[in-house]
């Protein structure tokens, strides 16, 4: 299984010294990949939690942290389809792959703030549809020659977007949700799957089958699992002594995710705007560290 970790895009330790040393040092450490989310905007009456209050764009931080790497890849889980144009995101995530040297791979998820989606504009009706159509667009805009696209949501004139992405066909796709729909969806159209922060990873093998047999080719689809680490006192999945993270890290490749990252933004202490930053860094440091792929 490969392991990952969360880049620094929540709370304090989100600096450009963090985006460039950290993840250069994630690199250093064997780390597969490197990861962020999206967070918009938050309404001064949501209740969400301290990671979601000052939170960098995923892509522009991706892209500042491939210029200080070189091998790692580079995801994001996830962008949300309904707030930006597929033709927009088309271009950012071409472009990103070409300066990454062909590493990034693309998450996708319906939204689900509806603050996010009263300041967008955006429309939750028929979201599965939109989804299904919203990835068809990304696809022939990477690759067909020219482009053209007529859709029930989306439209594109016969058209070319150059520079081509560096990965053949496109970034990968990963597409998160938790309703079966979401995770037949995922199976069916795209290269895998991300679970998401809150995920009952005690449950998770149920919703890797249901991906799985939604898929063309089971074997080939990859399973992302955001794993949120809390080191102190036992409690869950990914809690307790680092033996035990690293217990439940090879547990969930027992049940078959294929790809687990530690996402140290959720993490107390760590993804908090109002921590100092140099305690953050130093604590992201040495959990990072502790955890450290053993091969």
């Amino acid at each position: 299984m490969l392991i990952g970790l969360g880049a620094p895009v929540s709370g304090a330790w989100a600096t450009p010294e963090n985006l460039a040393g950290f993840t250069a040092r994630a690199e250093e450490l064997g780390y597969d990949s490197l990861w962020t989310f999206q967070r918009l905007l938050v309404g001064v009456a949501d209740q969400l939690d301290t990671v979601y209050q000052s939170v960098l764009d995923p892509l522009l931080a991706l892209t500042f942290a491939a210029a200080h790497t070189s091998r790692i890849r580079l995801g994001v889980a996830l962008v949300n389809m309904p707030f930006v144009s597929p033709v927009y995101l088309a271009k950012q995530a071409a472009t990103l792959d070409v300066l990454s040297g062909g590493r990034l791979d693309l998450g996708l998820g319906v939204g689900w703030s509806s603050t996010e989606f009263r300041a967008t504009g955006a429309d939750r009706a028929r979201r599965g549809a939109r989804a299904a159509e919203y990835v068809r667009v990304l696809r022939t805009l990477w690759t067909d020659d020219p482009a053209e696209f007529a859709g029930e949501f989306y439209t594109v004139p016969p058209s070319r977007m150059r520079p081509r992405p560096v990965q053949a066909g496109g970034p990968p796709i990963l597409l998160g949700g938790v309703v079966r729909p979401a995770l037949e969806r995922a199976g069916r159209l795209a290269a895998g799957w991300l679970s998401r922060s809150a995920h009952d990873l005690d449950g998770i093998a149920a919703d890797i089958a249901v991906v799985r047999a939604a898929a063309p080719d089971p074997s080939a689809v990859r399973v992302v699992v955001r794993g949120v680490v809390r080191p102190g006192p036992r409690d869950g999945r990914l809690s307790g002594t680092y033996d035990d993270i690293r217990a439940d890290t090879a547990w969930l490749a027992e049940q078959g995710v294929t790809e687990l990252y530690y996402d140290l933004n959720w993490v107390p202490g760590i993804g908090d705007p109002d921590v100092p930053a140099e305690k953050a860094t130093t604590l992201a440091t040495e959990i990072a560290e502790a955890l450290a792929p053993r091969r």
